[in-house]
Formats: structure tokens, C-alpha cells, sequence
């Protein structure tokens, strides 16, 4: 139903070398870069990072939420440790989501501009 979508980010270089490293683990790459976007996807271009010139300081929470779809819960690990080694904090490690049904497997970081991205897949037991 959602084609593609966008979140701001404050400095374009650095989120875009951010979400390079971390988007690799779930099979995205660079697709498209124009001055002041740039897209990642898997055929097309699905996730835009915009730059916002002047954006709230770091640590203020954006209201931003986007959920990717993982191969596996490997995936979803790697994802997490790739954002953690990439500069971005956990907001939720890795593991099964007892509250939610269908063997949601997740996983929760902040950006380095504090947008709210989780990788999730879903195990069978």
C-alpha cells in the first residue's frame, strides 16, 4: 500500500553514510542521490532521507516511526548492531515482542537524528 517513504535528517553526509551501513543488513542499498535527498531501496528507491536545515537539536524526538520488514531475526540483530556501531542508540534490543501475537521478532534504534526505526520479522516456534 505505501510506495515510499520520508524522514528528515539534519546533516545529509553523515546520515547518509549512517544508513548505508545500516540498511545493508536488511538488503537496502543507495539508489538515488540528488542535492539534498537521497533514496534507498531494494528495486527502488522506498526510504528518502531529506534534509531539514535546522531540525531540533539531537535528542529531541521527532515523532518519527518507520518499521522495515527483516528476512530473519539474524536480520534484525545485525540491523541492531550495525545501527549501535554506526552511532545510533538502542530503543529496544532484539527479541520477541511477547505483547504482540504471530511471533513478532523486533527491534527498535534511534537515528542520529533520533527518528525511530525498527526492523521486525516474524518467527514460527
Amino acid at each position: 500500500m505505501i510506495d515510499h517513504v520520508s524522514i528528515g535528517i539534519g546533516d545529509l553526509a553523515a546520515a547518509t553514510a549512517f544508513y548505508e551501513r545500516v540498511l545493508a543488513t536488511l538488503g537496502y542499498a543507495k539508489l538515488e542521490v540528488r542535492p539534498a535527498t537521497v533514496g534507498f531501496g531494494k528495486k527502488y528507491p522506498e526510504l528518502w532521507l531529506n534534509h531539514r536545515q535546522g531540525m531540533a537539536a539531537v535528542g529531541a524526538d521527532t515523532g518519527t516511526h518507520v518499521c522495515l520488514r527483516a528476512s530473519s531475526s539474524a536480520a534484525v540483530d545485525a540491523f541492531h548492531a550495525a545501527a549501535l556501531a554506526a552511532g545510533g542508540k538502542s530503543d529496544g534490543a532484539p527479541g520477541l515482542r511477547p505483547h504482540r501475537t504471530g511471533g513478532y521478532y523486533a527491534a527498535f534504534i534511534r537515528d542520529l537524528d533520533n527518528n525511530r526505526i525498527e526492523a521486525v520479522t516474524f518467527v514460527r516456534g
